[in-house]
């Protein structure tokens, strides 16, 4: 996979950190001898905002780090400040959407949870116009369309040659709830049993049957980078998102996917639900 600005600003921050510890220094005494802050070597190593190569390739000389992988910590510096293609979009987008884009144009693997609606990597123009319509109820229409073009252009990184696998585990009322009229929600359903058959997506049903399970609190998803440092989880809110990475989090909604992953209908069992729910009068 491609490797692309904020995976490279992550692994460089828990990089360094790891760099600093081995040699047995304190952020403080780190700063010193390089002349910069204790705040912003902690920035650097917490993966919050650029860096400055020069100040990596002085860190490493302190650290004691090889030339080859002092090199290797100052290329990923000069290409953590690449950006991705929404930062050419003429009209802003939400900040949150921003690092949503900006990690899932990384991700090996992502892992969702969806109680509501069906995942928006998996969803129609006209389902996410409907979904977009029903949740922003005061914006314009020239906003709404906005938002459903760039999740059209997110829904690319599926046709990439190295594109991620995403498993998703769809409760059975967001099959079930109608949005947008009967037809807009029958031709949801055909194009999601469609891509399920794809061999880097998974899809599984939840269904009502199985009684209460380990995700009550909401839809989720668990973005996978190529290591665990690199993981994060997206949980939906209402205005936004709220992402989480610390050690704790992560395992916990992890653990929480594998139980519903568990719970939920097998592959074909799901597809046969998804069939005769798109069937229903």
């Amino acid at each position: 996979m491609a490797v692309g600005p904020t995976t490279r600003r992550r692994q460089l921050g828990a990089d360094l950190r790891r760099l600093r510890e081995a040699a047995g220094l304190t952020l403080e005494e780190a700063g010193a001898r390089v002349g910069i802050s204790k705040a912003t070597l902690s920035r650097y190593e917490t993966k919050e905002g650029t860096v400055k190569w020069p100040a990596v390739d002085a860190l490493c000389r302190e650290y004691g780090a090889s030339d080859q992988e002092r090199s290797a910590l100052v290329e990923l510096a000069k290409g953590a400040r690449i950006q991705g293609w929404w930062r050419s979009l003429a009209d802003p987008i939400p900040e949150s959407m921003n690092l949503m884009l900006t990690l899932e144009d990384e991700v090996v693997r992502e892992d969702h949870y969806a109680c509501m609606y069906i995942p928006g990597l998996l969803q129609t123009r006209t389902y996410a116009e409907a979904v977009h319509r029903a949740s922003e109820v005061q914006c314009p229409e020239r906003e709404i369309q906005h938002m459903v073009d760039i999740r059209m252009k997110r829904q690319e990184l599926l046709d990439r040659e190295d594109a991620p696998h995403i498993w998703c585990v769809i409760d059975e009322a967001a099959i079930r709830r109608l949005v947008g009229g009967r037809e807009v929600m029958r031709e949801q359903l055909d194009y999601l049993l469609t891509q399920a058959q794809r061999p880097h997506i998974t899809v599984q049903v939840l269904p009502f049957e199985r009684g209460a399970h380990a995700a009550a609190v909401g839809s989720f998803a668990v973005l996978r980078g190529q290591t665990r440092e690199l993981d994060v989880v997206y949980v939906d809110l209402i205005g936004g998102g709220l992402f989480m990475e610390k050690p704790q989090e992560l395992d916990r909604y992890k653990l929480a996917f594998e139980y519903l992953s568990a719970q939920a209908l097998d592959f074909e069992s799901s597809a046969e639900l998804i069939d005769q729910i798109s069937r229903e009068p």
